[in-house]
């Protein structure tokens, strides 16, 4: 093996220690909260293909990786049937080429090979390689994970080599932050929660608060596992990791050419306008961006990079989205929208100066709530709003329907804003409540239950 990949492949010399020995899984060991995905349980491990991971960055897609690969040692495959190559250190197609016949040809050809590309999107031309590694055969027996942070560039050069994916019925996995259900089971601080999101027993009183207490440090930290484990530790969020989360964005907007001013103006109208309904044409008037293209290319970049969900209006008819309507534009976790704020307006203490005004605020923390809700959905089912003769907060498709929900985050609920989703049968309200209840004949359910349940 190219000795620029030793670090991450510790396991040909000490498979027994891997987990010691290993980077990622020795950063690991460190933290309170350690966290193992149910995407684990689903990766390949007996049909060849070539398959993907994708996700936004310092979601953990390496770490997964590597708890894949002790798993694999762990029921017996051959270290040596085991490789790890970072796209970091590959500039190109003709490289890559390379280090490939290099690697297999190294690699036992008697068992199944398990080779995992990381980061594969900043080899230039990539598929070009994997679509002639797979034509000449040189990946018969392997299984072969692609990981990367940018959705549409991998998903467009998937496009380039069809029917080279191998036989498995799932060859495509994604990797979010961890969803507020997913974060009250890594603390596991309250017992007794069913695991059947279908449960028809409302919880207990006790339960409801400890969870209204675990839903306002998910409005912190979301769902990424250093922001958790720093407010596990100290009961905050670090500048050091904020920093390093808003040091991303900028750096991958950077390396695909994008100019850092027009960005900081974008993510700034963002937040002024956060989760409202807005036209790249009104974007663009109040910056000094000329044309509303460019805005709109920005947002496609963001949301292609995991880091902003653009929700479109719902054509109730057709079940799909409206080009033409107004959008809304908001960050796919809690934790970004602190460490972009953090970033376009630095403070020595983000955490006292600028998160806890924005969660204690009922105006803002209701905005960031109405966001996790749509986002947590968009993460299942394509999700959408309303705007008829009045606004519908979500929308989701679901058996060939659609299933509105409107978000109320509110000690008050005002009958004039239910106008519109008093329209439909199958309607669903989440309110800041800790109990069910009705309103205009409308069932009403607490928000945080229906979020813990839904998976």
């Amino acid at each position: 093996m190219d000795t620029r990949f030793s670090p991450h492949n510790t396991h040909l010399e000490d498979p027994e220690h891997f987990y010691t020995l290993d980077p990622q899984l020795r950063r690991l060991k460190q933290q309170m909260y350690i966290h193992k995905s149910e995407l684990l349980d689903l990766l390949p491990v007996h049909i060849p293909g070539i398959y993907s991971l994708t996700g936004g960055r310092q979601t953990g897609k390496t770490t997964l990786l590597k708890q894949w690969m002790t798993k694999l040692l762990e029921q017996g495959v051959s270290p040596f049937a085991i490789a790890f190559l970072s796209g970091e250190l590959i500039d190109d197609h003709r490289m890559l080429m390379q280090i490939l016949e290099t690697q297999t040809s190294s690699m036992p050809d008697d068992r199944i090979r398990y080779l995992m590309i990381d980061e594969i999107t900043y080899i230039k031309d990539w598929d070009k390689t994997v679509k002639y590694a797979a034509d000449a055969g040189l990946l018969d027996q392997t299984i072969l994970i692609l990981t990367g942070s940018d959705l549409v560039l991998i998903e467009e050069a998937r496009m380039r080599f069809p029917g080279r994916r191998g036989r498995a019925d799932r060859v495509d996995f994604h990797l979010y932050p961890l969803s507020f259900r997913e974060t009250v089971k890594l603390k596991g601080r309250i017992k007794n929660i069913s695991e059947t999101a279908e449960s028809a027993t409302d919880y207990s009183t006790d339960i409801m608060e400890a969870l209204f207490g675990e839903f306002n440090e998910y409005l912190y930290h979301g769902g990424y596992l250093t922001a958790i484990n720093d407010f596990g530790a100290t009961g905050e969020v670090s500048l050091a990791t904020l920093n390093t989360y808003s040091d991303w964005i900028r750096g991958d907007m950077l390396k695909r050419g994008k100019q850092e001013h027009y960005l900081r103006e974008i993510l700034a109208a963002i937040i002024k306008r956060y989760n409202s309904q807005v036209t790249w044409n009104t974007l663009a008037r109040d910056l000094s961006i000329d044309h509303p293209k460019t805005v709109a290319d920005y947002a496609a970049l963001l949301a292609s990079m995991d880091a902003l969900f653009i929700q479109p209006a719902l054509i109730e008819d057709k079940l799909t989205g409206a080009p033409k309507k107004a959008r809304k534009l908001m960050f796919s976790d809690p934790f970004i929208f602190h460490a972009v704020r953090s970033w376009l307006w630095p403070h020595k203490n983000p955490f006292e100066a600028q998160m806890i005004p924005v969660v204690n605020s009922p105006e803002q923390s209701s905005k960031l709530v109405e966001a996790t809700v749509a986002t947590h959905f968009n993460r299942l089912y394509p999700t959408f709003y309303i705007k008829a003769d009045g606004e519908v907060d979500i929308a989701y498709i679901y058996n060939r329907r659609f299933w509105p929900i409107e978000v109320k985050w509110t000690d008050r609920l005002k009958p004039k804003d239910l106008k519109q989703i008093l329209k439909y049968s199958n309607s669903r309200i989440f309110t800041k409540s800790k109990t069910r209840g009705k309103m205009m004949n409308i069932e009403t359910e607490p928000l945080i239950q229906a979020l813990v349940r839904l998976r």
